[in-house]
Formats: C-alpha cells, structure tokens, sequence
C-alpha cells in the first residue's frame, strides 16, 4: 500500500474523529453518550495504528505531524480530570441543594411547624410580659442580649457605625456566628438518628429560646435596632436552621418506617439525601453568618436595612422554590 491510497482510505475516519474531537471538547463529560465514547475509543486506538505505520514508512513530517497532533488531542480528551471538585460545588448549590430540598419539602414544613409555631407563640405572650422570658432563659443571657441593642452598641456588642477600624472585629465574630449557628444545625440534623425525637426537641427548645429573648427585647423598647439588626441575615438563618431540622426528621423517618429493608439499609439510603440537606443548611448559615457580622451592625439607614432585608426573604424563598426547576422537567 503506497501513501496516496492509504490517506485516501483513511481521512474520511481521521475528519470523523476530529468532528467528535470537537464535540468531545467543548461539552461536559457528563454529557457524553455511550455509543460515542466506544467510537472514540476505537477510532483513538485505529489513529494510533496509522501513526505508527507512517512513522514507520517514513511517509512525510507533516501527515505525521497531523496524525500525532490527533492523538495527543485525542488522549488528553479522553483522560482528562474530570470537572473540578469546585463545579462539582457550584453546580451543588445551584441546583442540586434545592432540588432536593423541593423532594423532601414535608420534613422542611414539618421542621418549621417544631421551630417557627413555638418561636412565634413565645415571642406573642413575652412580648406582652417580658418577665416570662426568665423561665425559660437565664437572666443574665437576657440582660447580655439587651445591652447588645442598646443605643450604640451591636449584637457583638461593639460599637455600631464602625466600617473601617473593626474589621478584625468582624471577622472575629463571622467566625462565632458561622460556630453558633452551625452548631444548632448539627444538633438538628444529627439528633434525628434518635428516632427523630432528638430533632423535634432541638427544634422546640430553640424556638422556645430565640422566642423568648425576641419577645423580650421587643417587648422592653428594644424592638428597632433588634428588628433593623436581625431581618437580613434571619432570611438564611433561620429557614437554615429549620431545613437542618428537616434533614434530622428523615433520618427518623427511615428508622421508624424503613419498609421492606432494613433499618440500616434505609437510614444508608435516605441518609445521602439528609446529609445533602445538611450540607445546604451549612452554607445558607455561613452566608447568614457573613452578613450578621459585616452588614447587620453598619451603620446604614433602618430603611435600607428593612428593604434588603425583604429582598433577602424573598431571595431565598426564590432559590429554594426555583432554582434547579429545568432540571425537574428534564428528569
């Protein structure tokens, strides 16, 4: 076989291969299709084949040159890394986070029954009797609380007003608040192994708690810098919180009512997705915990504040209702 009848055979697979070269390149890997990747794989190895031959023959640099570049492309294509874990994140929080929040919305609705009716119910009598918020909180945790709102200072207890000087403060208690907050999370999510009753009675006990210290502030004049201070980062805070607790009901869930499987194989089977709620919780609470810490204490106009703070509600209920949703149709 001479050079001229063996290009002549071969180009019409070396210009297919360049076609899915292309495709192969400029889509995801997710995205490739089992019949093509088999094609790939062979017509790479038959392009191998015809370089070794050429090379062996010594016809030409350039269809070598040609034919070598085909291969190289061809094998860094196929054995590339796959996506970045950072995608992988990305594509996690966009979509995936609330795609499965959407599949387990009833543990969320009954989560916020155990923390937002409680909360609400606590925050309404001591309002209106703020003594009463001293049987269920210590004192002086609510003495604390009330000279955080006082004229001046913040809920970290510095001063309000500060943008440039404290910004090590700040930071400072970014890092407590994520702690915190996170903390309660954890409690949430990981006391549901406890046949969901260590959940519910987090749940409550908080709701109780952030209540009462709510109704006691209100209720004491303190109702304006506490309000102006907590609407923005509440949006993900609290509904963070109440999602963690949802993660916590499913795994009780799977432990009382596993079905034909066992308990462990159900817990293992619903856990994937409760740990994926938990996840999501941990990054709403750290995005609460950024703006607890650097916008809630600015000084910056109640009006604005209240406005962003909307917005913010809203936002979330937007993400977690939305987000994801051509995905849903596609499956």
């Amino acid at each position: 076989m001479n050079k001229r009848l063996f290009v002549a055979r071969r180009q019409a697979d070396w210009k297919a291969f360049e076609a899915l070269l292309d495709r192969f390149q400029k889509g995801k890997r997710s995205q490739w299709e089992d019949d093509d990747v088999g094609q790939f794989s062979r017509s790479l190895r038959e392009i191998c084949q015809d370089l070794s031959l050429v090379q062996s023959r010594g016809w030409g640099r350039s269809l070598t040159n040609y034919l070598n570049d085909l291969v190289t492309r061809g094998h860094n294509t196929f054995y590339r890394a796959p996506p970045a874990r950072l995608q992988g994140l990305k594509d996690f929080l966009v979509s995936g986070f609330p795609r499965v929040f959407r599949r387990n919305l009833w543990y969320f609705i009954t989560a916020c029954l155990l923390f937002f009716g409680p909360l609400a119910v606590t925050w309404a009598l001591v309002q209106h009797e703020p003594d009463l918020a001293r049987r269920v909180v210590p004192f002086q945790q609510l003495e604390q609380a009330a000279k955080s709102y006082e004229s001046g200072t913040n809920a970290g207890g510095s001063s309000w007003g500060k943008t440039r000087d404290d910004s090590g403060e700040r930071v400072i208690m970014a890092g407590f608040y994520t702690q915190h907050n996170i903390s309660i999370a954890f409690d949430c999510f990981g006391r549901g192994i406890l046949l969901g009753v260590g959940t519910a009675y987090t749940l409550l006990y908080n709701g109780i708690a952030i209540g009462a210290i709510a109704g006691y502030l209100v209720g004491t004049g303190r109702h304006a810098k506490f309000l102006t201070f907590v609407i923005s980062h509440g949006a993900f805070e609290l509904v963070a919180i109440a999602i963690a607790g949802g993660a916590g009901l499913v795994l009780g869930h799977a432990l009382l009512h596993p079905g034909r499987r066992s308990r462990l194989e159900a817990l293992a089977d619903r856990g994937r997705e409760a740990i994926q709620l938990a996840a999501g919780a941990g990054g709403m609470l750290l995005i609460a915990a950024l703006i607890e810490a650097f916008w809630s204490p600015a000084d910056i106009p109640d009006l604005l504040k209240v406005t962003v703070g909307i917005l913010m509600w809203i936002l979330v209920a937007v993400y977690l209702g939305l987000s994801g949703r051509w995905e849903d149709r596609a499956s």
